[in-house]
């Protein structure tokens, strides 16, 4: 076989796999640059094909080079993130890994396959910025200012155990505990399905704590990818990786106060390993740096199904779980407490009436019956949803909703709660980006497909008109 055949099966092969792929030869010529790196680099390919790469790529310096260390060094890298300019000086930022091809002991090439995170990258760092603006905005002053001004002067709103509703039992002893966890300092996890207001008892946890005057931060663990998630944890250091610079991480902004883990199953493994030294050993290492910062942190984490199914599964470690899990809060579905659901309607009467300038009083018998039978697959966020919707859609000097105004479901339904859940409490319960709630319609998608599908990859891929691998990277993604 010679090298045009080659060639052409590594090109096949590049399609058949997806994603952005550069090969070079053991001189350092590129001998395949498919498409998707084209679009990726803003180049054209008949300029980078049969073009020695330190000519055409000459504005990255050759020691950052993953390619150039494959071919020299015979070193693979693997997810490594890198950050460059492209031929118009636009930032790009990549997830590549790189192998170099040896036969007989002898290189004779080395390949590399990239990822485009550039806008994904963007909103982390907007993230990071943002928190440390507002963390470096507050003066002594502000500490003496009431909440209530503080969070107008943000806009943003700051939850307390007075804003959490509910004369149920099960559910007051619930807040009892929680508030026994506000007076101590341990790490706390808080497990509960989609929509119970898991983010409402971490919040009222810390801002009736003890750490109250400090710091609170959130992040969506399943809403960033690994290589990412790592650098927003714990900050990069300058030289890290190709393009990083000194940035301050999610645990040193909220050093003195509280860093709420959302979702840390979804957290990876080898990650969750890191994050248990931190806890352990009370400092940090920014990824690519050698500097030990010694952090004072409170962690809260959630997770949205049972720890035992989670450690089963390989999903959470077990000794992670020990170590959060020193206080751990269980919240209860709103079915489990359907003797709040009026009050929790009459609450939202109040809260949309103010939104939308309505005067709606009351529910008839009809609409408070229909609203007791049902079951409420998204518990406290969806019954809040369906109120929200009545009020708004309410004639004007209309003062009482009726069964017919109560519209259950809403398109709203068990299977799409199960598929969706990552995505509709990270966006609208912990006020989460536009991208985390794509992705979370996304996945809602792709199981349905799946299911649709009897679990039939091929078939499934080929009606959503994407490759085979994507899917299952997709599907190995959202844990589905």
């Amino acid at each position: 076989m010679n090298a045009k055949e080659y060639q052409a099966i590594l090109r096949a092969a590049a399609e058949v796999l997806g994603g952005a792929m550069h090969i070079v030869n053991s001189e350092g010529i590129t001998i395949l640059y498919n498409e998707e790196m084209a679009q990726l680099e803003k180049q054209q390919i008949r300029n980078v094909i049969g073009k020695p790469f330190r000519e055409v790529f000459s504005n990255i310096p050759e020691e950052e080079s993953t390619l150039m260390r494959a071919l020299k060094e015979r070193k693979a890298t693997k997810n490594q993130q890198q950050t460059y300019l492209n031929v118009y000086g636009k930032e790009i930022n990549t997830v590549n890994s790189t192998v170099p091809i040896i036969v007989d002991g002898k290189i004779i090439a080395a390949m590399e396959v990239a990822r485009d995170i550039t806008d994904i990258k963007n909103m982390s760092d907007t993230i990071l910025d943002l928190q440390s603006n507002l963390t470096a905005s507050k003066t002594p002053e502000d500490a003496e200012e009431s909440e209530e001004k503080k969070s107008r002067k943000r806009g943003i709103r700051e939850y307390r155990f007075s804003d959490i509703i509910g004369e149920n039992r099960k559910f007051e002893e619930t807040i009892a505990r929680a508030k026994k966890a506000a007076h101590n300092d341990t790490s706390v996890i808080l497990y509960g399905e989609t929509g119970v207001g898991k983010e409402l008892f971490a919040q009222s946890i810390h801002y009736d704590g003890l750490r109250k005057k400090s710091p609170f931060l959130a992040q969506n663990c399943a809403a960033i990818p690994e290589t990412l998630l790592e650098g927003m944890l714990f900050g990069t250091a300058k030289g890290g990786f190709t393009g990083a610079v000194d940035r301050a991480g999610l645990f040193e902004q909220a050093n003195g106060g509280t860093l709420l883990l959302d979702e840390v199953s979804a957290m990876p493994i080898g990650l969750q390993g890191k994050l248990l030294r931190v806890l352990q050993e009370e400092y940090i290492r920014r990824v690519g740096g050698s500097k030990d910062i010694p952090i004072d942190v409170r962690i809260i984490a959630t997770i949205n199904e049972p720890a035992k199914d989670l450690i089963a599964r390989g999903a959470l470690r077990q000794d992670l779980y020990y170590r959060l899990g020193t206080l751990s809060i269980t919240i209860p579905p709103l079915r489990e407490r359907k003797d709040d659901i009026l009050l929790l309607c009459n609450a939202f009467l109040k809260k949309y009436n103010e939104r939308f300038g309505k005067e709606i009083w009351m529910l008839s018998d009809g609409a408070e019956t229909k609203l007791m039978k049902y079951n409420y697959p998204g518990n406290v966020r969806e019954l809040e949803n369906i109120i929200m919707a009545a009020v708004s859609m309410a004639d004007d000097g209309q003062h009482v909703l009726t069964d017919k105004d109560v519209e259950i479901g809403g398109g709203y339904s068990e299977a799409a709660d199960a598929s969706g859940s990552h995505a509709a409490e990270s966006f609208v319960e912990t006020g989460g980006s536009l991208a985390e709630y794509l992705s979370g319609i996304e996945e809602t998608v792709i199981r349905q497909y799946l299911t649709a599908n009897d679990n039939n990859v091929s078939k499934t891929a080929k009606d959503l008109g994407m490759l085979r691998q994507n899917l299952q990277h997709k599907i190995k993604k959202y844990g589905i």
